[in-house]
């Protein structure tokens, strides 16, 4: 009852001010009574899911709306109090310096036009995030783009100059809600014609059942060179209670036997070679290792301890913090590593090629994108699904397809 006190209070605060730029720059009653009514209403939802329900299964669909329509209404509120309470204090450091607290707001004609032309500046930055959240839910979930990266190396066999992979992470299948657009997704990765698909993890949110509905289609995936896939954090079932620790370790099963079917070579803390007239790479991958409290089953020694120290490596392994805590300053040399997890926080601002930003970069250095350090590379796929938030802003679904060349980018 107390966290519902604070809550309200705080929400009602932000609402106040929200709404006195609405009211100052129109009167109509109507629109009054909609802002309020639409406010009530999200946050009702809102309460009802995150205080009335029980989560022990999981976040379901309803829960995930439910905190996705309370942060899009949310945001742009706090602009609005942002620049309501700031034109506030500056008004009220103006009367106080100039001996004047006596005059009245309604007898400000100044203040009135000055409050107006700043609401109306401020609705229409708010309007701004509402749009985008709002597309992010409807649409940019499933606006799937192909990212191409062209990779060069030295020590590359030459019979994989040209080498093609594709790498999806992040499936999320208990979070779809359109198979359609599911079926979409994986004919797109098949148009790739990738010689090999990487899958890193994160199958499901909690449970082996959530990938029933979509087994048929993620059947169609299909590489000439194979299929190679290892464990996220969520593929473990750590977060939802269990009826017994027989039933976790029989969907853990479950799932394993799932990925065989859709046709991966899951690699627990093992390694693969592929070979091309003669010549290998090798293909690691290790279970979760991830920094922050996340699971830490991953043992790279184990995966590589039958490798050759020499051999080409692309290494699977789903958090992208393994990469620096473990794997750049190991002794064998990983030339490539592909790792998923962070979504980008499925909400951020990307021009491709020259800016990207998201707030999830203030918690992992190596959150989107290629990375190099030493000569070795990683890739931090941005997700083929999505968790929690049932939407993706600026920062959308991918697909990536990158190319192995041999020598030097120069060259």
């Amino acid at each position: 009852m107390i966290r519902w006190i604070i809550f309200l209070l705080i929400f009602g605060a932000i609402d106040f001010y929200a709404f006195q730029a609405l009211r100052t720059v129109t009167k109509n009653t109507w629109v009054h009574v909609a802002y309020w009514a639409l406010s009530i209403a999200v946050i009702g939802n809102f309460l009802i899911h995150y205080y009335g329900f029980s989560r022990s299964d999981g976040f379901s669909h309803s829960h995930g709306y439910a905190f996705a329509f309370f942060i899009t209404i949310l945001i742009p509120k706090i602009i609005l109090l942002v620049f309501m309470f700031g034109e506030d204090v500056v008004r009220g450091l103006s009367y106080f310096f100039k001996n004047d607290i006596r005059q009245s707001y309604d007898g400000d004609t100044t203040f009135a036009e000055r409050r107006k032309f700043i609401s109306q500046i401020a609705l229409g930055l708010a309007a701004i995030p509402f749009a985008s959240f709002l597309y992010g839910i409807y649409r940019g979930k499933y606006n799937f783009k192909v990212l191409n990266y062209t990779l060069h190396f030295e020590d590359l066999p030459d019979a994989f100059d040209g080498y093609r992979i594709t790498q999806i992470s992040d499936i999320h299948s208990g979070s779809f809600d359109n198979t359609r657009k599911i079926e979409y997704g994986i004919d797109l990765i098949n148009e790739q014609k990738s010689d090999a698909i990487f899958f890193t993890g994160d199958m499901v949110n909690n449970k082996a059942e959530e990938m029933y509905p979509y087994l048929d289609m993620f059947k169609k995936l299909n590489a000439k060179d194979g299929m190679y896939s290892v464990l996220g954090n969520h593929d473990y079932g750590d977060y939802i209670r269990w009826e017994s620790e027989d039933a976790k370790t029989k969907n853990l099963k479950d799932l394993k036997k799932l990925q065989k079917d859709i046709g991966f070579d899951l690699l627990l803390n093992d390694n693969r070679y592929i070979e091309k007239d003669g010549q290998r790479i090798a293909v690691i991958g290790v279970e979760n290792w991830g920094k922050g409290g996340f699971k830490k089953a991953g043992d790279l020694q184990k995966a590589i301890a039958t490798l050759d120290k020499d051999d080409f490596k692309i290494l699977l392994s789903h958090d992208p913090s393994h990469w620096e805590a473990e794997v750049v300053d190991d002794n064998y040399h990983f030339h490539l590593t592909l790792s998923g997890h962070t979504h980008g926080m499925q909400f951020g601002i990307e021009i491709p090629g020259w800016f990207k930003w998201s707030p999830v970069k203030w918690r992992y250095k190596q959150w989107a994108g290629i990375y190099e350090k030493f000569g070795q590379f990683i890739n931090v796929n941005r997700g083929f699904g999505y968790l929690a938030f049932p939407g993706r802003v600026g920062i959308w679904p991918e697909i990536t397809v990158i190319e192995l060349k041999k020598g030097t980018k120069e060259a």
